[in-house]
């Protein structure tokens, strides 16, 4: 079924419709999309709580704790932490985003989930590939086990959340459009790509990509989003749900084709919440640069990586 919201935002940025966006997604899990789902050590999902709010959030686990049991069934072995605000999750639409950043591969599978006791079993409706722009490299370099630890819950960025969110060269994007399904995206640049403009807002330009517009198109019909922020050194998350709208016209920023601005209601900060610690090796090549905003003190960052895609 073709998305009207997908529709909507294909015919603004003049891309044909066609076969792109959800149209083009199959239910069924293709075999080499199931061997890499269980090489896969974490998973992020995008859900709603009891509210109707979105959130994104990361699980993980052993290789194969999330597998593909049959062609339309995936079975996760780990709920959200009770720290998270989808430790309530039991049923409903969910978009899921398997991401593997040493290889620069992902795919991505959305459907319906019910909970059953500590898993989530998963019915496919949508299971696609994308593109590996804005990954960038990292391994798994070890892991911790200690208890998760909520540090806080905030209704306006604190500093550390804006210099999290500022310094982020990664973060995850979850919508939903009820009755047509969630969605849970990556979007990825330098170092400063995302900026805190207010209290509770902050915008992040929307780069060139696969021309399906599954995220803008939810958006479209329904301003309800959520971000997560993962702090790769840690385990520490941020989690934060609000309200996102487009904006047509980028200004000069590097590589935009459009904004995206985003006024938060709740951030919840979990301590520990995911238990790999990740080693970074490189920037995307396809990264834009960034231009620093005026007073930045962080002037480094906005020259991006050199040649090799290295941080400078």
């Amino acid at each position: 079924m073709k998305h009207a919201g997908e529709l909507a935002v294909q015919r603004r940025a003049g891309v044909r419709a066609g076969a792109w966006g959800s149209a083009s997604a199959t239910p069924e899990i293709p075999s080499v999309a199931a061997d890499f789902l269980r090489r896969q050590r974490m998973l992020l999902v995008g859900a709603a709580d009891p509210g109707g709010r979105p959130w994104a959030s990361a699980l993980t686990g052993a290789a194969g704790f999330a597998e593909a049991v049959d062609e339309r069934t995936v079975v996760i072995d780990a709920v959200p932490g009770e720290h998270d605000p989808l430790a309530g999750l039991s049923g409903g639409e969910i978009g899921m985003l398997a991401i593997e950043p040493r290889s620069r591969r992902r795919m991505r599978i959305n459907g319906t989930v019910r909970r059953e006791g500590g898993r989530l079993i998963v019915h496919t409706e949508q299971t696609y590939a994308n593109c590996p722009k804005y990954i960038q490299t990292r391994d798994i370099s070890g892991e911790i086990s200690e208890a998760p630890s909520l540090v806080s819950v905030a209704e306006s960025f604190t500093t550390e959340h804006r210099a999290w969110i500022e310094g982020a060269d990664t973060f995850f994007v979850a919508t939903r459009a009820p009755g047509l399904g969630a969605d849970l995206s990556h979007r990825g640049g330098n170092p400063g790509t995302v900026r805190v403009t207010g209290e509770r807002r902050l915008v992040w330009p929307d780069y060139v990509g696969n021309s399906m517009y599954m995220t803008l198109g939810n958006l479209e019909l329904d301003s309800g989003c959520g971000l997560l922020f993962l702090d790769w050194e840690s385990g520490d998350t941020l989690q934060l749900t609000g309200r996102a709208r487009v904006d047509w016209d980028p200004g000069d920023v590097p590589g935009a084709q459009r904004l995206v601005g985003f006024e938060m209601d709740r951030a919840v900060h979990v301590r520990g919440a995911s238990p790999l610690r990740w080693t970074f090796e490189k920037y995307s090549r396809f990264n834009p640069p960034v231009h620093a905003p005026e007073g930045a003190v962080t002037a480094g960052l906005a020259t991006g990586p050199d040649r090799e895609g290295n941080p400078r």
